[in-house]
């Protein structure tokens, strides 16, 4: 699993946060798979004494599949490799480069507009 990551990191940017709404790039040995997720939800699991979190995600997949798995920060954030049911998993948000910032609307300069009201 370390060389996959390996790999996957040389080729796709991740970010070092993971927050709702994030995409996460999954990876797993057994089956071999990637496939990516929607975090919808990490909420803190009260009752354990150590810091785990529940975390929902939503497989993009046909049809999309919900999972809530228990895991410590370093296990979401793709610090850590971890195992779940003696199968290795790997869980990083992946940065897209979206600022959420709009882009600014482009002056006319006195141009028409193509489009045209019909009534």
């Amino acid at each position: 699993m370390e060389k996959n990551v390996e790999e996957l990191r040389k080729i796709i940017r991740f970010k070092d946060t993971t927050v709702e709404g994030d995409i996460v790039l999954i990876a797993t040995d057994s089956p071999e798979s990637v496939f990516y997720a929607l975090v919808t939800g990490i909420e803190r699991d009260t009752v354990k004494r150590e810091e785990w979190w529940h975390v929902t995600l939503h497989a993009l997949s046909v049809p999309p599949q919900k999972v809530v798995w228990t895991l410590r920060m370093s296990q979401f954030t793709g610090q850590e490799i971890f195992t779940m049911g003696g199968d290795s998993r790997f869980i990083q948000a992946v940065d897209f480069g979206f600022t959420g910032k709009k882009p600014d609307a482009p002056s006319p300069k006195g141009k028409k507009g193509v489009l045209r009201v019909i009534k």
